[in-house]
């Protein structure tokens, strides 16, 4: 017998430990090389853990939903198949068949071990509405009765009315109070946060606590990257493979600021700026399995299809949760963009440890002045929040301003204005 230990994979430096999600297979089965054997879930990303070699798993050493880290052994498979016996189903089923086909009578089934008894929110409305355990079927762990049982059976059966003191009869017309049978409309459920929001959360609220968050306002005139992406959508697609978008424009738009201003670029470490000699922005995509922001690389040497072209690969593979650690690690300054979901307007987080980030938001068709004449224009309004402890007033609004300016004469993209 050949046996093979099964390790969780080296995680990135800035995580510690990692959560597993669920086993696709069970004791008994055999793998394939590189076949999934279980769904690992960092802060960060979700990871398929591949069959190191084919064989027979003989162990599963950590179950679902188990807190691991690097290198820990979570299987063992034996890769020496032809001296494994798989063990036949219904030779698996018959040996509790068996001990309870010899068990006294009067024993009841393990299945019912905790038959009659009911968890304490359930033994609470027992308690309210003059019920027993053995009343109610339970359908808790072992066969104990939950408070989703008790509220079924008060549906099927009225509760009992209350006795109370003779009253006279104008108080007999009094409303009566709702009963508890009606909260089976009001259903809850709990479920422990992924450790993907847990990480958000806890992202979120350090950038609160650390940063010295300031927001400030702009608006932009789209008409010429719009007339500009229409000219040229069809030739683009043709010669690039990919469509033209405007998420392109606004990372052009904004390393071009980041260039004027590198403070902007910059970051916070302990008493120390940290100035960056690259531009790796941060877009903000949504996933199944909640906010996460892939990193483009030295986008400053870049072009647009480049930058279309990582955007879209970015945004596949978050739909299909195949984004890696190192597409998510690192970053200088980040994008949000609100307005896919219909954003007007926001004060976006600053993404730790960045000193910076821009909300990008909806595009609508607005009445605005120009040369005193009130026209018909397509504005979007941004918003840009950053540490003011490092970054002053004064650099942030020129930041902003630099992205409009660019935004509303993209020739200066071109001829770096």
């Amino acid at each position: 017998m050949a046996i093979l230990e099964v390790k969780v994979p080296q995680l990135s430096e800035s995580v510690a430990e990692a959560t597993l999600l669920q086993w696709h297979k069970k004791v008994g089965e055999t793998v394939a090389r590189d076949e999934n054997l279980i769904d690992i879930e960092t802060d960060k990303v979700v990871l398929e853990l591949p069959a190191p070699a084919a064989g027979v798993i003989t162990q599963i050493v950590r179950d679902d939903n188990s807190t691991v880290v690097a290198g820990e052994v979570i299987a063992l498979i034996d890769t020496d198949l032809s001296a494994v016996v798989i063990p036949a189903p219904a030779a698996a089923a018959a040996a509790p068949a068996a001990s309870v086909a010899s068990a006294p009578a009067s024993a009841p089934a393990s299945s019912n071990a905790a038959s009659g008894i009911a968890m304490p929110a359930a033994a609470k409305m027992l308690s309210e509405n003059n019920l027993a355990a053995g009343d109610v079927a339970g359908t808790g762990k072992d066969g104990r009765v939950t408070k989703g049982d008790v509220i079924n059976q008060l549906e099927k059966k009225p509760a009992p009315a209350p006795v109370a003191a003779a009253k006279p009869a104008l108080q007999q017309v009094a409303t009566p109070a709702p009963s508890l049978a009606s909260l089976a409309n009001r259903p809850e459920e709990r479920v422990p946060m992924s450790r993907l929001r847990a990480r958000i959360a806890e992202r979120l609220l350090q950038s609160q606590a650390s940063n010295a968050i300031l927001t400030t306002f702009n608006e932009v005139n789209m008409q010429p990257v719009i007339d500009l992406r229409t000219k040229y959508k069809d030739k683009f697609e043709k010669e690039h493979g990919v469509k033209l978008g405007f998420m392109s424009f606004f990372v052009k738009a904004a390393v071009a600021a980041l260039k004027k201003y590198p403070i902007i670029n910059a970051s916070v470490d302990g008493n120390d700026i940290v100035y960056h000699g690259y531009f790796d922005i941060g877009i903000a995509v949504g996933s199944p399995r909640g906010l996460v922001v892939p990193i483009l690389r030295d986008v400053d040497q870049m072009s647009i299809a480049e930058i279309e072209k990582k955007i879209g690969e970015f945004g596949n593979k978050a739909k299909e949760g195949k984004l890696t650690l190192d597409d998510l690690t690192g970053g200088t300054f980040s994008i949000s963009n609100g307005g896919i979901f219909g954003s007007m307007l926001s004060t976006p987080i600053i993404n730790p440890p960045q000193s910076a980030i821009l909300g990008i938001h909806a595009t609508k068709e607005r009445a605005v002045v120009e040369n005193g004449q009130i026209v018909i224009r397509p504005m979007n309004y941004l918003a840009m929040s950053y540490d003011h402890r490092i970054i002053d007033g004064r650099e942030a609004v020129l930041g902003l301003v630099a992205m409009k300016e660019a935004l509303e004469d993209p020739a200066r993209l071109l001829l770096d204005l």
